[in-house]
């Protein structure tokens, strides 16, 4: 008797050049390999605004910034270094200072420069250089080195500001953790910057919006608000005007 029983059909083989390189794929296997790509598209989260595109969570007044669930930032503005100027001693000295700086952040610090130049009107560059006045016999003198810096700054800035930030940060299960961490690096920061002679400035959490709100928004004139800002809107603020216009 003959057995009833039949066999499998074998699945084809893609051949190439007397090569198999594997089993070829039926409609109905090609149908669904399509439809999961599909799905696994749709599935990605697409930003459509600019507050979706600011890379953090919760931003404190304080200025502590929650990046994700462990990372917490804080960022610190600093002017630049006297190095030209220098006498040759000072200039070996601050270049051992600056590379014990650059060697204290270990792996389990975040460290980020930034370097952003932005527009500003000729007020804003006379009012942070000028000399203020004392009760002695020196103002003449100071009155002409402002006058002086103004216009150098006039000649040179195009109409830019050049503004130098040290952002940093740490893994931690909570804010409260991160706090007493954060404060720590930013002290060794700050003491870092004071041996180098260079003068430093720790930022707010508004500060750091006004920051990403000057960013996103360099050709505009208009400027957030000295008014605390809602958590609701904090994002909203500091992305307000940079959304796409409609095509």
């Amino acid at each position: 008797m003959h057995s009833s029983t039949k066999k499998a059909a074998e699945p084809k083989r893609l051949t190439k050049n007397g090569k198999v390189y594997g089993d070829l794929l039926s409609a109905e296997e090609k149908k669904k390999l399509v439809l999961q790509k599909k799905k696994a598209k749709k599935a990605k989260k697409v930003r459509q605004s600019a507050q979706q595109t600011i890379p953090y969570v919760e931003m404190c007044r304080d200025g502590i910034c929650k990046v994700n669930s462990r990372l917490y930032t804080k960022t610190i503005r600093f002017n630049d270094i006297n190095y030209q100027l220098a006498q040759n001693e000072d200039k070996t000295a601050i270049f051992e200072n600056w590379c014990d700086f650059l060697n204290y952040f270990d792996s389990s610090i975040f460290v980020q420069f930034s370097f952003i130049n932005q527009r500003t009107s000729i007020s804003e560059f006379k009012k942070q250089i000028n000399i203020p006045e004392q009760d002695d016999e020196f103002n003449d003198i100071r009155s002409e080195y402002s006058e002086m810096l103004q216009n150098q700054l006039t000649k040179g800035n195009n109409g830019l500001i050049k503004r130098k930030y040290i952002t940093f940060g740490i893994e931690a299960d909570s804010l409260r953790m991160a706090k007493a961490k954060l404060d720590r690096i930013e002290t060794d920061i700050l003491n870092n910057f004071k041996t180098l002679g260079v003068k430093t400035e720790p930022l707010s959490g508004y500060e750091r919006l006004k920051v990403l709100h000057d960013v996103f928004n360099r050709d505009s004139a208009a400027r957030t608000s000295s008014r605390p800002l809602p958590s609701i809107s904090a994002k909203a603020s500091a992305s307000r005007w940079a959304r796409p216009s409609a095509q």
